[in-house]
């Protein structure tokens, strides 16, 4: 996926979700010029800012990327911080 698309989908969840730009990166601790940076200057982001920026967009990575249309994820199938797996 062209990082384009990416913001245009990261946009468009923020919209969605009722915040700013602005505030979802000051959210996810990631500097101001980040859009800037993926869509002027066709720099690639890091996996953990998008994974950052997913998870602050209750969104997956996979949607953010284009790998799915599926926007929304299940958040009560993985416990990360517990390593706990539920089987849907």
């Amino acid at each position: 996926m062209q990082n384009l698309q990416m913001t245009e989908r990261i946009k468009l969840r923020a919209k969605q979700k009722g915040i700013s730009i602005k505030y979802l990166l000051e959210k996810c601790g990631i500097n101001k010029g980040f859009i800037y940076d993926i869509e002027k200057q066709n720099k690639i982001p890091s996996v953990d800012k998008i994974e950052r920026i997913a998870d602050c967009l209750d969104c997956s990575v996979d949607y953010l990327l284009g790998r799915t249309d599926v926007i929304e994820i299940n958040s009560s199938a993985v416990n990360t911080e517990n390593n706990n797996f539920k089987v849907l």
